[in-house]
C-alpha cells in the first residue's frame, strides 16, 4: 500500500514538472513571436518613414546634422561606354606531353635532360629492344619463305600481320617528342627498369600559354572568340601582354557562389619571360562594343532578401516601388538591367543631412533635393 502511494506521488510530481516545462516553453515561444512581429513592424516602418516607430517625427527633424534624415531625389540617366570584362586566373602550358613507356623493359639511353629544348619527332628515350628485334627478323624471314614457297594469299596475309605486329612492338621500345617544346622533368636514367604505361618525363609547349577563366553569365553575352585581352602578372611587374579569347563553351555551370558562369579559354601568343605555368594573372577583355547603360545611385536601390527595388516619383507626386535587376559598377553606382525604369525618371530615397549634398553630387546630372 505504501509503495502504491509513493508511486502516485511520484506520478503527480512528474505531471507538475511537465506542466511547468510546457508553460515555460509556451512563454519562450510567445516572446520569440512578439519579438519577430515587433522587429518586422519596426523595420517596415523605418523603410517607409525613415525613422523608427519609437522616435517621433519632431525628434527626427531636430536631430544633429549627422543624423538628420532627408528625402533626396535623383534622375535616372544613361551613359554610353565600351565595356570590358574583368578576368583572372592561372597560366597553363598550351600543350603537355607526359612521355609514357609503351613497353616494359630496361632503359638503354636517355637523350635529353631537364631544361633541354626538343623538336617534334625527336628521340627521347630507348629501352632494350633485343627481343623485339629478334621477333621482327623472324617474322620477316617467315614471310619471305612463304612467298618463295608459293603459299596461298590468305596465309601470306597472316605472315604480313605477324610482321606488322612485331614492328609495332619494336617501335614501342622508344619514345619521341610530339611537338616542339621544353623538357620540364626527367625521371629515368640508363639501366632503370620500368613497366609499360609508366610516365618518365614531361614536355610542355611554352611557345604560348593558355588559361581557363570564369566569366559571369551576364558578361559572357558580349564576348566573341578572337577578342583581345590585356593581361598583367606579379611575375612581370609593369608589363602588359596580350591574349585573345580562343574558346567559348556551349554550356555554362554554377560557381561555388551559385552564379551562372562559363569557363572561357584565353591564349597568350607571346608570353613575357617572367611568366611561367602556374603563375597568376589578371586583366580585361575589351569587347569593342558600345553599350548604353541605365544608371542610378547606389543609395537609391534597396535590397531585401535578394530582391532589389527603387522608389519612382510619378508625375502626380506619388511614389511607387519598382522591382529591378541591377549590377554594381563601383563608385556607388548601380546599372539597371531590367525593370519599369527609363532614362529621365526620378527616384526618391532617404539619406542623412551630412551626406545629402554628397549623394546629390554623385547621383546624376540633374539630381536635386
Amino acid at each position: 500500500m505504501e509503495n502504491k502511494n509513493a508511486e502516485e506521488k511520484l506520478l503527480i510530481n512528474r505531471k507538475k514538472i511537465e506542466k511547468k516545462k510546457k508553460r515555460r516553453r509556451n512563454i519562450i515561444i510567445a516572446i520569440i513571436l512578439i519579438a519577430v512581429i515587433f522587429f518586422t513592424y519596426s523595420y517596415n516602418f523605418h523603410i517607409k518613414n525613415g525613422r523608427w516607430p519609437w522616435v517621433s517625427a519632431e525628434s527626427t527633424a531636430s536631430n544633429s546634422m549627422m543624423g538628420n534624415v532627408q528625402q533626396v531625389t535623383a534622375t535616372v540617366y544613361e551613359k554610353t561606354n565600351t565595356p570590358v570584362v574583368e578576368i583572372s586566373g592561372y597560366v597553363e602550358a598550351y600543350d603537355t606531353q607526359d612521355v609514357m613507356l609503351r613497353s616494359s623493359g630496361t632503359v638503354t639511353a636517355v637523350y635529353v635532360e631537364e631544361g633541354d629544348r626538343v623538336e617534334k619527332g625527336q628521340l627521347l628515350v630507348t629501352l632494350d629492344n633485343t627481343s623485339q628485334n629478334y621477333d621482327v627478323a623472324s617474322a620477316r624471314l617467315q614471310l619471305e619463305k612463304a612467298e618463295l614457297n608459293g603459299t596461298s594469299e590468305r596465309e601470306l596475309e597472316l605472315y604480313r600481320m605477324r610482321l606488322k605486329t612485331a614492328e609495332k612492338q619494336l617501335e614501342n621500345t622508344a619514345a619521341y617528342a610530339l611537338f616542339d617544346g621544353v623538357v620540364v622533368s626527367v625521371n629515368a636514367k640508363t639501366d632503370d627498369y620500368f613497366q609499360a604505361g609508366t610516365a618518365i618525363m614531361k614536355i610542355i609547349d611554352d611557345s604560348k600559354y593558355k588559361s581557363t577563366v570564369e566569366v559571369d553569365e551576364i558578361d559572357v553575352q558580349s564576348l566573341e572568340e578572337g577578342m583581345k585581352a590585356v593581361l598583367t602578372s606579379d611575375s612581370a611587374p609593369g608589363v602588359q601582354y596580350e591574349g585573345y579569347v580562343s574558346y567559348i563553351p556551349m554550356i555554362g555551370r554554377y560557381s561555388n557562389q551559385g552564379i551562372g558562369v562559363m569557363d572561357v579559354e584565353i591564349v597568350v601568343e607571346n608570353p613575357p619571360a617572367g611568366l611561367k605555368p602556374g603563375f597568376s594573372f589578371e586583366g580585361t577583355i575589351n569587347t569593342g562594343l558600345e553599350q548604353t547603360m541605365l544608371l542610378v545611385p547606389q543609395s537609391a536601390v534597396t535590397e531585401n532578401r535578394g530582391v532589389y527595388t527603387v522608389n519612382k516619383l510619378n508625375a502626380d507626386g506619388s511614389t511607387e516601388t519598382v522591382t529591378v535587376q541591377v549590377k554594381y559598377l563601383g563608385e556607388n553606382v548601380y546599372q539597371i538591367l531590367s525593370g519599369d525604369i527609363k532614362s529621365g525618371d526620378t527616384v526618391v530615397y532617404s539619406t542623412t543631412n551630412s551626406l545629402a549634398s554628397l549623394m546629390r553630387s554623385m547621383s546624376s546630372p540633374g539630381g536635386r533635393r
